[in-house]
């Protein structure tokens, strides 16, 4: 498979990787248990599984490595994490619409920081533009 295509793949799985959060805790902010769908459960992990592995390949094949020679990886990377947390805070850990709420924003800020690191190829994201 080419790299663009893969890099295409890449963006577009992440492109449906918010679009689904999105969804997700418009519907859980309220209340979690409005997530009912089977397939909202286990769409975004499919997606989600997806763009790892398309990011995983390019990593490899550009031998761009987190925590090592690639600082805005690494920070995509620290930020997945921060993303993966503070979603689940979003969509069923928060204990109150409050919380859910906050949380929901700040994973899209964090999902916003990310797609700025992946453009402009910095930790800086959007602010080495």
């Amino acid at each position: 498979m080419s790299y663009f295509a893969v890099k295409h793949a890449h963006m577009m799985f992440a492109m449906i990787s918010i679009v689904l959060f999105m969804l997700r805790a418009w519907l859980a902010v309220p209340s979690p248990a409005r997530i009912s769908n089977k397939l909202l459960k286990i769409l975004p992990h499919v997606n989600d599984t997806l763009l790892l592995l398309c990011g995983i390949w390019l990593a490899v094949s550009l031998n761009q490595i987190p925590f090592g020679n690639s600082p805005w990886l690494t920070a995509k990377v620290v930020g997945l994490v921060l993303y993966i947390i503070v979603g689940t805070i979003a969509i069923k850990r928060g204990k109150t619409q409050g919380q859910r709420l906050v949380a929901a924003l700040a994973a899209i800020a964090i999902f916003a920081y990310i797609y700025g690191a992946a453009v402009s190829k910095s930790p800086l994201s959007w602010l080495a533009l």
